[in-house]
C-alpha cells in the first residue's frame, strides 16, 4: 500500500486572537489530514488558548519577528508538504487544498498565493505601491516572472523547506524565500487567492516604510551575495569614471607641455584605477565561491525526493473549478487540483 504524503500547515501569530481560531477551523476543513501548527510570537492576548481551543498544535518561538518564527518552524516541522499562512485570516484558507494539490501535480517546490485584493481597504496604497517596487527590483536582479514577492501563503515542497537556510528575523523573510527559488530554479508556480480586510480587534503588525526599508536592505544584502560580480563591476565602474575624470586634465598637460604639474591628481587618478581594478577582480572571486555555495545548496535540495502524489480528496465543493495557476518556470497553464 502507497504511503500517503504527509501535510503540515504552519501559521504564525502575534496577537491574533480575533482571528486564529477561524483560520486553523478553515484549514481543518480544506486538510483534515494536516496537522496545524500556530507558532505564538511573544503575543499578550489569548492567541494561545484560541488556538489550542480549536485544535491546533501550539508551539512558542520568543523572539518576535516572523523571520525567527520561520526558522524555527523549518527546522522543527517535519512534512512532504508545509502550507504557511499568516494567522489574521487576510488569506483565504478554504483555498489550501488547491495549493497543497497543486504542488504535488506539478511537482513544484514551491506554489505561491497571489494576492487578489477584494476591497480596497484590504491592502493600503503604501504597502501594495511598495510590493511592486520591491518585486520589481528582485525581478530586474534575479530574473523570473514573479508577481507577489511578499505574499505570505505558501505551500513547499520538504525539499524547499530542508534547503532554505532562513536568516531573517523579521518580515524580510519572505524575500528570502522568493530569492531562494530564484537562486536554484526552484520550478514554482503561482495561484490568485483572495486577500480581505483583517477581522475587527486584529491589528497589523507591517509598518510600510520601516518595513519597506529593512526589505530593500535585504534585496541590497542579497545582490551583492547572489550577484557579486555584478555589484563589484558597477562599483569599479563608478571609480573608474572619476579616476577617468581627475586623470584626463593630467593626461592633456602631458601631451601638450610633456610635463604632470599636477602630481597629487594623477597619483590620486592612478590609485582610484588601481582599486576599481582590484574590486573588479574581488567580484570575480566572489562570483565564483557563489557559484560553489549554488552547488552545495543544489546538492542539498536534490538529497530530497521530490513531492509525491497527492492523497485521494472527495470533498470537493460542487460547481468549483480548479483556479488557473500560473508556472513560474515557464508559460501560463491551468492545472487540475483532483
Amino acid at each position: 500500500m502507497a504511503v500517503q504524503p504527509t501535510i503540515a500547515c504552519v501559521v504564525p501569530c502575534h496577537n491574533e486572537e480575533a482571528a486564529v481560531g477561524k483560520v486553523v477551523r478553515d484549514l481543518r476543513m480544506a486538510l483534515p489530514e494536516a496537522d496545524i501548527y500556530v507558532y505564538d510570537n511573544a503575543s499578550t492576548d489569548r492567541t494561545v488558548e484560541v488556538a489550542r481551543e480549536a485544535g491546533a498544535i501550539v508551539r512558542e518561538e520568543l523572539r518576535k519577528g516572523k523571520g525567527n518564527v520561520i526558522r524555527r518552524a523549518f527546522a522543527d516541522v517535519d512534512a512532504d508538504a508545509l502550507l504557511l499562512i499568516d494567522g489574521d485570516d487576510t488569506y483565504d484558507a478554504s483555498r489550501a487544498r488547491e495549493l497543497v494539490n497543486l504542488l504535488f501535480e506539478g511537482p513544484y517546490d514551491q506554489v505561491v498565493g497571489a494576492r487578489r485584493e477584494t476591497v480596497s481597504a484590504a491592502y493600503r496604497v503604501g504597502h501594495a505601491t511598495g510590493n511592486r517596487l520591491l518585486t520589481g527590483a528582485v525581478r530586474f536582479l534575479f530574473g523570473n516572472d514573479v508577481t507577489d514577492m511578499l505574499s505570505g501563503y505558501r505551500v513547499f515542497s520538504r525539499r524547499f523547506v530542508k534547503s532554505f537556510p532562513a536568516l531573517a528575523r523579521q518580515f524580510e523573510t519572505e524575500t528570502e524565500m522568493t530569492v531562494h527559488a530564484l537562486h536554484l530554479r526552484l520550478p514554482t508556480a503561482e495561484v490568485e487567492v483572495d486577500y480581505r480586510v483583517r477581522p475587527a480587534g486584529s491589528e497589523s503588525k507591517l509598518h510600510t516604510f520601516r518595513d519597506g526599508w529593512r526589505i530593500l536592505r535585504v534585496i541590497l544584502d542579497l545582490a551583492r551575495r547572489e550577484r557579486p560580480s555584478l555589484v563589484h563591476a558597477v562599483v569599479a565602474g563608478l571609480l573608474a569614471l572619476v579616476s577617468v575624470v581627475l586623470g584626463i586634465p593630467v593626461i592633456a598637460d602631458f601631451i601638450r607641455t610633456g610635463t604632470v604639474p599636477r602630481v597629487p591628481t594623477a597619483i590620486l587618478a592612478a590609485a582610484i584605477m588601481t582599486i576599481a581594478v582590484l574590486v573588479l577582480l574581488v567580484g570575480y572571486i566572489l562570483e565564483s565561491l557563489m557559484h560553489m555555495r549554488q552547488e552545495h545548496s543544489r546538492l542539498v535540495h536534490l538529497a530530497y525526493a521530490a513531492p509525491g502524489r497527492p492523497p485521494r480528496y472527495t470533498g470537493h465543493r460542487p460547481g468549483t473549478g480548479p483556479a488557473p495557476a500560473r508556472n513560474i518556470s515557464g508559460s501560463p497553464r491551468n492545472r487540475s487540483f483532483g
